[in-house]
């Protein structure tokens, strides 16, 4: 399963930024995970961030093959509105369903969520975040949530979910209550104590802001000392510059010392457990 949250960082302008983070655990029962899992994805074309839970095979290729149709201009146009490409982000995964085999795969056992986060085309300040779900009992379902006027999450979903959100009470009222940097903070908190089986690895995170004409962006994550893409260690990699880096404190980092960037706000967390 997942730790899946999508939050809006909001500032005295209104509506900075919209992030989806999620954990990097994929896992086979109690007794065997892969740490390395992508789960979140964004548009390099597109103000528009993407992150799911529930089965893993299923999503993990559609939503791949929505990204690249998205940014090759095949999904939707460059103006389409926010409502619009979440639309045609629903009706291409509801033409994948229909051609996966489900009554022979785990997706007929398990639920499904994707988050779509979106700022409409050319605008600054006008952002967007909805889920389509899928369950063997329900079908396919969507929920839209009003955008908040103070930093805050937007949906918390997955296996994880009920421990982050018991843990998120410590933040609302610790030092950096009403922040984007606190729900990031509980977050890699919550990974590193919780006793679930079905999350883990690195944080993985991308992120949309208000900048007009800006698209969406992949952030390396510096977790544990170790430089992390996407769930992936990259230690080994090369041109660490190529790409925006955050650590656990959210704090903005230079990839090449892993260290916070010397003009960065620092952002410590002082309820952080280990």
């Amino acid at each position: 399963m997942t730790l899946l949250v999508a939050w809006a960082a909001v500032d005295t302008h209104g509506m900075s930024a919209m992030y989806i983070a999620s954990d990097s655990r994929i896992s086979w029962g109690a007794t065997a995970h892969f740490d390395s899992g992508r789960k979140v994805f964004a548009f390099r074309n597109h103000p528009d961030i993407l992150g799911y839970c529930g089965d893993v095979l299923f999503p993990s290729l559609a939503l791949s093959q929505i990204v690249e149709l998205g940014d090759a201009g095949l999904l939707f146009s460059a103006g389409a509105s926010a409502e619009q490409k979440f639309q045609a982000i629903v009706d291409k995964l509801n033409d994948l369903a229909r051609e996966y085999p489900v009554l022979h795969s785990s997706l007929a056992k398990n639920s499904l969520s994707v988050l779509h986060g979106s700022r409409e085309s050319g605008s600054g300040k006008n952002f967007s975040c909805r889920s389509i779900s899928w369950h063997r009992d329900r079908g396919w379902w969507g929920e839209a949530v009003p955008m908040p006027r103070r930093s805050d999450v937007l949906f918390a979903l997955g296996s994880g979910a009920r421990s982050f959100s018991d843990n998120l009470e410590r933040y609302k009222v610790g030092p950096t209550s009403g922040t984007s940097r606190a729900v990031f903070h509980c977050i890699c908190d919550t990974l590193a104590v919780v006793a679930e089986p079905t999350i883990g690895g690195p944080p993985q995170l991308v992120g949309i802001i208000r900048k007009p004409n800006s698209f969406a962006s992949s952030y390396g994550v510096i977790h544990k000392g170790q430089r992390t893409f996407l769930g992936a260690h990259i230690d080994n990699l090369q041109n660490f510059d190529a790409i925006l880096w955050r650590n656990e404190n959210f704090e903005l980092c230079d990839g090449n010392t892993r260290r916070r960037r010397a003009n960065a706000q620092p952002q410590p967390d002082p309820i952080r457990r280990r």
